[in-house]
């Protein structure tokens, strides 16, 4: 008769880590994981963001985060953050997941050492926060639609009692449609960020806001020092009135951002890749940049029949 042999728990051999340990190497986990965000091309911004974040968590946790499971998951966001505005949770939950993920990729094993705790994010597809916002209001409208308004905008130049803020209203707006840009991006843009000299068709150096990508931003003014940078609310206030004039039908829903989600649609539309649209939109993970793109309906009718084209074609040599 075989025996059984006696199996040990190789934690029972390991001496807990103290409280001033695990509190250093909390400590150095947040260093590391704000290093591993630079060298991974995010803004400053958005790492401070992200550990802001973090630390609110952490404040109402009153432990490491790695301790979280999902019930204290489930209680946070469910409860504390139960009134907050709807950006919060979502950017919140996308911290902590992102930080969780470093754990497992990092520190793995050396937590489990310390702590005998196996890394498991708490925020799971039962507990994950769904953001608020109607996803129609991103919808954005089709080209003839923003060609209409463009070209109604584009006519009240000749005629507008301000030429100077309609034309640079228009601009903005017309790159917002163009290239993507950020309502912020385009805010921080001087003539002098214009390079026609670099590249096929040119550059547009951005300075300010996420799409920086950490080049950071420079002080321009004028030599008296008396002007000032035109407002986010300034182009938003024009794209609005611009189209209550002259696409009635979305006055009050076209934003800046759906302008951005208009030129990711289009570009796709047009055959530029995911990964092309991602780096025009300055976005750190594709995923993201897929949210940004619609696909008409018109476009799927297309490729079905095209797709049926071609599915005969191979056929007509078969068929006798």
């Amino acid at each position: 008769m075989s025996a059984l042999a006696v199996v040990r728990d190789l934690r029972e051999h390991w001496t807990p880590a103290s409280d001033e340990e695990l509190e250093r190497f909390e400590t150095d986990v947040l260093s590391g994981f704000v290093l591993a965000r630079a060298s991974a091309g995010l803004a400053d911004g958005t790492i401070r963001g992200d550990v802001g974040h973090l630390d609110q968590i952490r404040t109402w946790f009153g432990q490491p985060l790695w301790d979280m499971e999902p019930a204290d998951a489930d209680a946070y966001f469910g409860k504390v953050l139960r009134g907050s505005r709807s950006g919060t949770r979502p950017a919140r939950s996308q911290a902590l997941t992102t930080y969780f993920m470093f754990l497992e990729l990092r520190h793995k094993v050396e937590l489990h050492r310390m702590t005998g705790r196996v890394v498991e994010c708490p925020i799971d597809e039962m507990n994950r926060p769904r953001g608020a916002k109607d996803a129609q209001l991103r919808i954005p409208p089709s080209e003839p639609e923003v060609g209409t308004l463009f070209t109604g905008w584009g006519g009240e130049l000749a005629t507008c009692r301000k030429f100077a803020p309609t034309a640079r209203n228009y601009t903005a707006s017309k790159l917002l449609s163009q290239v993507g840009l950020r309502v912020s991006e385009a805010c921080g843009l001087d003539l002098d960020d214009i390079k026609w000299d670099l590249g096929r068709f040119g550059k547009l150096h951005v300075r300010h806001g996420k799409g920086t990508r950490g080049s950071g931003p420079r002080e321009r003014k004028n030599a008296d020092g008396s002007s000032r940078r035109v407002g986010n609310d300034a182009l938003r206030s024009g794209l609005k009135d611009a189209a209550k004039a002259h696409l009635p039908g979305w006055g009050e829903k076209l934003t800046p951002h759906v302008l951005r989600h208009f030129c990711a649609s289009q570009r796709y539309g047009n055959g530029l890749d995911l990964l092309a649209i991602q780096e025009v939109l300055g976005h750190s993970w594709i995923a993201t940049t897929m949210r940004y793109i619609h696909v008409q309906q018109t476009r799927v009718e297309d490729a079905w029949v095209a797709g049926m084209e071609r599915a005969a074609k191979r056929l007509e040599g078969l068929i006798r």
